[in-house]
């Protein structure tokens, strides 16, 4: 098991980056969010979990520890796999996903695009007694912010299954919106995707 790396970030794509380590370049497929909190050349941490498959040994990367506890807990339930749990933690935040679950927020648990009633309803009935400590209020966390907002927010849109088209759209509508201090990017994804779940 591979727990987590640490090293140089010698490229990001839209949905991974290569963080070089001990001269081996090791591709870690990540969240937009995730994405965002890393810059090329500078040297990150990522918590990280393995997924190992008969032809493939895929390796997962997080912002913390809490975010890969929680991508591998979404995995327990049924017709959950990795793909799925990490397009959960990228609309939601770790605390959001347990509010849901917790709280049987069905319409919040299928904005990830996915997710249809049923598979919400079920993520409701097999976690919720094991998703954890659930907080009283949203824990939005605050970043500093890296880049320009508008591409991160563009490639992470895009890598979640929607058209340029509509990622622009959303990234405009956000701009409209936006007054003085720019929150974290990925507190401006998960306003995009909510933007882009009322349009579908």
């Amino acid at each position: 098991m591979i727990a987590s790396v640490r090293g140089v970030v010698a490229a990001i794509a839209p949905d991974s980056a290569v963080i070089e380590v001990g001269g081996v370049g090791l591709a870690v497929l990540c969240a937009p969010g995730t994405l965002a909190g890393l810059k090329t050349g500078a040297e990150a941490r990522l918590a990280t979990s393995l997924v190992v498959r008969e032809d493939s040994l895929t390796l997962y990367g997080f912002a913390d520890d809490d975010e890969k506890h929680l991508f591998e807990l979404l995995q327990t339930a049924s017709g959950v796999g990795p793909r799925l749990a990490q397009a959960v933690l990228a609309v939601h935040a770790p605390d959001a996903v347990r509010r849901a679950v917790s709280g049987g927020d069905i319409a919040a648990l299928t904005r990830v695009p996915g997710i249809g009633k049923k598979g919400a309803e079920r993520l409701v009935l097999e976690l919720r007694d094991r998703i954890g400590v659930v907080p009283a209020t949203d824990g939005a966390s605050g970043g500093v912010l890296r880049g320009d907002w508008q591409d991160q927010v563009r490639q992470g849109v895009v890598a979640l299954g929607w058209s340029a088209a509509q990622a622009d759209q959303a990234v405009a509508a956000i701009g409209e919106t936006l007054d003085g201090e720019i929150p974290p990017v990925p507190v401006l994804l998960r306003q995009a995707i909510r933007l882009l779940g009322r349009t579908r």
